[in-house]
């Protein structure tokens, strides 16, 4: 009898993958001069260097090329999603505040809930419509204090943040549709390329130290690339609204990380806010019980 189904392997997953991409805050206020662009340009560059390297690593070359090609036009898809995603985040905070991007990358569950269920026909349980609304409240109470207000210069980064949650949204229900026979972690390659190309120009000339190639190598490879190859494993075993809902742990967990790293102490409401988030995704996950649970578990492996 294995010691964890493939279900609670996939949640396991789900919670490595948001811890790393939470580490970006503090990491980046460890930098010493690089910006958005050559932020977006090295990080994207270092994770297209770290899934290109485990591919050759676990495939070898000839198989790796034979993989991307069968990714097909569905891989290409969710390249270009993945693309938006690097690119759009990094230059929403040149425009907003952190807190403003949460805010809205908050809503990526209720839309891919939406998306799978128009898209894929995907009964969405009542429970996870539930823990997406509270855990859109508990962040929404996280930042309410430092939201800045929603104009000029504001309004246009919350505009380019819109781009990642759609973009997420239509990644998950991509990865879904391809099903089981495609694996789309090359599909995190191809999103890697696509933005590191996009950033080169505006990046251009690149003026990064040695220090702070360094941590972009970090975020690349431990920030950015594994924790996407963990999410696309982990969307094998797991509904899109379900894996949408845990990767707002990444939301909870960077400002632990920030008290912790970089000594930016949390506000009272970010952390009532983030016992809100905490139990909405608990409750997601353990409010099946019985023959309901098992039958929802036998659907998703």
């Amino acid at each position: 009898m294995p010691l964890m189904t493939s279900h609670q392997r996939a949640i396991l997953l789900m919670i490595i993958a948001p811890t790393l991409w939470s580490i970006a805050g503090v990491l980046t206020r460890h930098l010493d001069s690089a910006q958005g662009f050559e932020v977006t340009f090295w990080r994207s560059l270092f994770s297209g260097l770290f899934v290109g390297g485990a591919l050759l690593y676990q495939q070898g070359a000839a198989r790796t090329v034979a993989t991307i090609r069968h990714a097909g036009g569905m891989g290409v898809v969710s390249g270009l999603m993945w693309s938006v995603m690097f690119v759009c985040f990094m230059v929403a905070l040149t425009r907003t505040t952190v807190a403003n991007t949460l805010i809205v990358l908050s809503v990526s569950p209720l839309l891919t809930a939406f998306l799978a269920w128009v898209i894929l026909k995907e009964r969405v349980a009542p429970r996870t419509w539930l823990a997406i609304g509270a855990a859109f409240v508990g962040i929404s109470w996280m930042f309410v204090n430092s939201m800045s207000e929603v104009g000029g210069k504001h309004l246009v980064g919350m505009m380019i943040a819109g781009a990642v949650p759609v973009a997420a949204a239509f990644n998950l229900i991509a990865i879904k549709r391809a099903g089981h026979g495609v694996d789309l972690i090359p599909a995190v390659l191809l999103g890697s390329v696509f933005s590191a190309a996009l950033m080169l120009p505006v990046a251009w000339p690149l003026n990064t130290s040695m220090h702070d190639i360094l941590i972009l190598a970090t975020l690349g490879f431990f920030q950015l690339g594994l924790p996407c190859m963990l999410m696309v494993k982990a969307m094998k075993h797991l509904s899109a609204p379900e894996v949408s809902l845990l990767a707002l742990l990444e939301v909870l967990l960077g400002p632990l990380w920030a008290w912790l790293g970089a000594g930016e102490v949390p506000a009272q409401e970010t952390l009532i806010g983030g016992a809100v988030v905490m139990a909405a995704l608990v409750f997601n996950e353990l409010a099946p019980s019985g023959k309901q649970g098992k039958r929802e578990s036998t659907a998703l492996q």
